[in-house]
């Protein structure tokens, strides 16, 4: 707990307005991983049609994503995540309103501006971060931005499980996700408290796509493209997994995730102590390295699913895989923002966005495809599996050009 404070201490307030802000709306995030699609599914929705749903949210952030970063740039980013705050919200009830109508095209339309209001806020932090946070507490604040993931996930997770275990008829999925889209509005309050006093940042030529240094920018981006592939196989549809193949429910599973971030919150706070001690070089490649491993074992589940023990070790290996994963996160956020250097920040910051929506967007499509055509949820992890593994190698290497770089600029 000391640990904890400490790194809220040297943050600044400013940066932990932004965090709360991220927070509620995090809530919001998280209760639409956890329950939208079992929700859709109870609707009368397969799994490969709320697939196609969802990837409309990806494809809004796929389209704006880009532009949107190279509009923030130089300027103040407080307004933009008071608009994500008050708007978001809203779209989501819309969401729900139309699943219930059995709208399908005004569905599809409220989860794209639903994506583009959620990435209002998403493209802007971490370059809010690094501009505003001095460069010895980088690492605390970007893991304190991380740990809102998951902080908010053991919120919801536990809420809903709590919930639905009073009483599942009246808290269904339909009020429980209202119940988070009103408390997502208390982001709002944060998101005011945001310093009016912000540094912009470079804003010279931020259209002029030549003055941006694209080989680096390259290079930093393609292991984030091949994850976010990976990624979009598997992790918005886990809960379809645990409730197709294991049977577990929207309570289960919440907790179930709660329980997941809960150790993901409680390891998050050790990464710049992990970082410090063990180096880029060891420290991401041995955590991605071990979660392709538990995603593995996961998906391996499905092949004996019939037996009493599986839904344990499925539970097992996913709650495994989750700190391992987010551990690295951070770390290879920092050392990307770095290694593209200040003026590419925010494009970076941006496509990094885009990439992973792009990238969700064609895996959501890419899973809806497979599903229909019968192949099952273990084939379709082990896909992801593979790409991770081939990330992993990317990264090392990438991390190995980037010490180069620092040793060079000590040595001149």
């Amino acid at each position: 707990m000391r640990e904890i404070l400490r790194q809220f201490r040297l943050v600044g307030k400013p940066t932990l307005s932004l965090i709360a802000a991220e927070f509620f709306l995090q809530l919001l995030n998280a209760s639409f991983y956890l329950v939208l699609l079992i929700y859709m599914d109870k609707q009368g929705y397969p799994d490969h049609e709320a697939a196609n749903f969802v990837s409309y949210r990806f494809l809004g952030v796929l389209l704006t994503a880009v532009p949107f970063g190279l509009w923030i740039k130089g300027l103040r980013l407080r307004p933009f995540f008071i608009t994500a705050s008050i708007v978001t919200p809203i779209l989501s009830w819309l969401v729900l309103y139309f699943v219930e109508q059995r709208n399908e095209d005004m569905i599809s339309l409220m989860l794209f501006f639903w994506g583009i209001s959620f990435n209002f806020f998403q493209v802007g932090v971490l370059p809010y971060i690094i501009r505003q946070v001095d460069e010895r507490y980088q690492t605390q604040a970007i893991t304190l931005n991380f740990a809102t993931w998951s902080l908010s996930a053991i919120t919801t997770g536990l809420t809903i499980f709590l919930l639905r275990s009073i009483n599942p008829n009246l808290f269904d999925e339909h009020l429980v996700l209202q119940i988070f889209i009103v408390l997502s509005f208390i982001g709002v309050l944060f998101a005011f408290g945001i310093t009016k006093s912000e540094t912009p940042g470079f804003s010279q030529d931020r259209f002029n796509l030549r003055k941006y240094d694209w080989l680096p920018i390259t290079k930093a981006l393609v292991p984030t493209f091949i994850i976010a592939m990976g990624a979009g196989l598997t992790i918005p549809f886990v809960s379809l997994f645990f409730y197709n193949i294991h049977g577990l429910d929207s309570e289960q599973f919440s907790l179930v995730g709660a329980i997941a971030n809960c150790v993901v919150f409680a390891v998050a706070f050790f990464i710049p102590s992990i970082k410090n001690k063990f180096g880029y070089r060891t420290a991401v490649p041995f955590t991605q390295g071990t979660a392709v491993m538990m995603l593995v074992l996961l998906a391996s589940t499905e092949w004996y699913a019939h037996l009493s023990i599986a839904i344990y070790l499925a539970v097992f290996f996913f709650i495994a895989r989750q700190p391992l994963m987010n551990m690295a996160q951070p770390m290879t956020s920092e050392i990307v923002m770095n290694y593209v250097g200040e003026r590419n920040r925010e494009i970076m910051s941006a496509l990094t966005s885009a990439t992973w929506s792009g990238s969700w967007f064609a895996s959501s499509i890419m899973f809806k495809v497979l599903r229909e055509n019968g192949i099952s949820y273990a084939s379709v992890f082990l896909i992801t599996a593979g790409l991770y593994a081939i990330a992993v190698v990317w990264y090392y290497f990438l991390i190995l050009d980037y010490e180069n770089m620092e040793k060079k600029k000590v040595d001149s």
